[in-house]
């Protein structure tokens, strides 16, 4: 293994101009990391998966550092490469941090880690032709090699063999995430009943042109295999990762600022945070009630869900009516919004609505375009075994958030934009830059006068929870006590029980989808809080910028001006925006 990382830095090195390094790094990495290659629509790596032992690690780990030695050398050459330099050093800077520690050589959660983007990567790959399925084949028959890779990783992180820094000692999993990823790998590979999801998937050829019988024999042989390697993945978590994982869910202050620094590109004073999601979470909740009041005059948050639940305007029925709601609704909002409050590019007038296959986490996610738009963007949207009734009022701002002004906007207008490099482009994307700004999306669709009181409520309580958010994800991790004044067990540490208790009663959330919710909190650390704490700087943002320019200010120049300036850290989107950038 070592000669193949030898032979990775002779083949390719990073040298240059801010841009060309920037690109090189981009080839280097999705040789590195097929799966992010595919996620992010980079072509020519979909036959592969990526190396998940300690020495794949270690290698990624090398070219975050060459990376980073090679950006702080460069010298800009303009504006464009000013602004490249201080996002792409930034990024650089977390991922040596997060090796060093050795937080990606011992991720495993229920909601995002290699179990979920292994099995996920198969659902962006194209499908229509043979030698489209020939790629699927190969591989399905690379899946055992890249589990057992993640399993090696696993056991080194376990003994403190991964990492390089002395903090990397002794990352064992938790109970909670192990138990569900077992769930996850035993649904995936159809040990319960079901049929395995690699199996379903490579039903999916036999009314493709140009398959041959060898070809479905290699489909039907990688499709086995890759169930195999699930089934055993759950086997090795259950005997050999279970019996030593901790039940300790929370990570700690230190563990959680780096993981903070990655999700949000900024040092924030959490407690800081801590404090303004409480003050948040009351502003919403007021302006929620006011809301509930003119959908049942004098009613509660709780009423007014129940009459608009039984409202037939806000019902569909069925997965595939749902599905077709979503894909309308979304047409019409490229239609209102293009021309009229953003520039949308004709390449992004197309946003495919899909439903998510079974296994997954709740909620809907978004894939960006390819990069050279030949797959386009998509809304994918996670449904409950069994859920058949649609309340279409709860889900209409979460369109918009994946959608457009959201995530499709957003990415699709970096994956457009003339002069950023294909690391801004392609492979940056940071939670709260980009889930600060789909948040930020829903409330502009209220104040373009997009959502009726019931739609608004919907959105309000969508807000309201990553409100919520702010205050258990860092609570919990941090052991910080509830604060006197909140209504809420007042001067208790925050415990799982607590936090389920919370989001359960001051939301419009049941307590399975509360359970899940903190399970998603507990395993992954700092980004849940990057939704509100991102949404929260651009709208600072915007009115730093009214102030500066006064008569001047367009919002939509605003608006445009910013997402063509590519992903950012939030540190990094201030001087970028504001043009303070040295």
């Amino acid at each position: 293994m070592k000669r193949r990382i030898s032979t990775l830095r002779s083949r390719s090195s990073l040298v240059g101009g801010v841009h060309a390094i920037c690109d090189a790094y981009v080839d280097e990495y999705a040789r590195l990391y097929p799966t992010a290659a595919t996620e992010f629509g980079i072509q020519g790596h979909d036959a592969t998966l990526p190396d998940l032992s300690p020495a794949g690690h270690e290698a990624r780990a090398e070219l975050a550092r060459r990376g980073l030695a090679a950006i702080s050398a460069a010298r800009p050459g303009d504006d464009g490469e000013r602004a490249a330099r201080a996002v792409f050093a930034e990024r650089m800077r977390v991922e040596v941090d997060l090796h060093a520690a050795g937080l990606p050589g011992s991720a495993l959660n229920a909601t995002w880690c290699p179990v979920q983007e292994v099995r996920q990567a198969f659902d962006l790959m194209p499908t229509s032709t043979a030698e489209d399925w020939a790629v699927i084949a190969a591989r399905l028959a690379a899946v055992p090699a890249a589990l057992a890779g993640y399993q090696e990783s696993l056991t080194a992180a376990a003994v403190g063999a991964s990492g390089s820094g002395a903090e990397a000692a002794g990352r064992v999993p938790v109970v909670r995430q192990v138990e569900q990823v077992i769930g996850q790998c035993r649904e995936w590979a159809g040990m319960d009943g079901g049929g395995s999801a690699f199996g379903e998937l490579a039903v999916g050829a036999e009314q493709v042109a140009g398959v041959t019988a060898a070809l479905r024999a290699d489909l039907d042989a990688g499709a086995m295999a890759a169930s195999a390697a699930y089934a055993e993945l759950a086997r090795y978590l259950r005997e050999e990762s279970a019996p030593g994982a901790t039940d300790v869910d929370a990570v700690g202050e230190d563990v959680y600022r780096l993981w903070s620094r990655k999700y949000l590109g900024a040092e924030v004073d959490l407690r800081e945070a801590y404090e303004w999601g409480w003050s948040e979470f009351q502003r919403i909740r007021e302006e929620q009630s006011a809301a509930a009041g003119r959908v049942v005059p004098g009613g509660s948050v709780r009423e007014a869900a129940e009459v608009l639940d039984a409202d037939p305007r806000y019902r569909v029925t069925g997965v595939d009516a749902f599905r077709d709601w979503l894909q309308e609704r979304a047409d019409r909002a490229l239609a209102d919004l293009a021309g009229a409050y953003f520039d949308v590019p004709d390449a992004l007038m197309r946003l495919e609505c899909l439903i998510a296959p079974p296994g997954g986490g709740s909620g809907a996610y978004y894939t960006g375009p390819a990069d050279d738009l030949s797959r386009p963007g998509r809304m994918w949207w996670n449904v409950p075994a069994g859920k058949e009734v649609f309340a279409t009022w709860r889900d209409l701002s979460t369109v918009y958030h994946e959608g457009v002004p959201g995530h499709h906007l957003q990415i699709g207008t970096a994956v457009t934009t003339p002069g950023l490099n294909r690391f801004q482009r392609l492979l940056c994307f940071i939670d709260g830059h980009g889930e600060g700004w789909a948040l930020y999306a829903e409330r502009l669709m209220q104040d373009f006068g997009f959502l009726d009181d019931g739609e608004l409520l919907g959105m309000l309580d969508k807000a309201l929870f990553r409100a919520a958010r702010v205050i258990v994800d860092i609570g919990l991790h941090l052991g910080l006590r509830i604060p006197g004044g909140a209504g809420f067990h007042e001067g208790e540490v925050w415990t799982p029980e607590l936090a389920v208790e919370f989001l359960s009663s001051r939301t419009l959330m049941d307590a399975r989808r509360a359970t899940a919710e903190i399970d998603r909190c507990l395993g992954w650390p700092g980004q849940a809080p990057a939704y509100k704490l991102g949404e929260r700087l651009w709208l600072q943002l915007r009115e730093e910028a009214r102030a500066r320019d006064g008569a001047g200010f367009e919002l939509r120049r605003f608006h445009m001006d910013a997402l063509r300036a590519g992903p950012a850290g939030l540190d990094t989107l201030r001087d970028l925006v504001l043009g303070r950038l040295g």
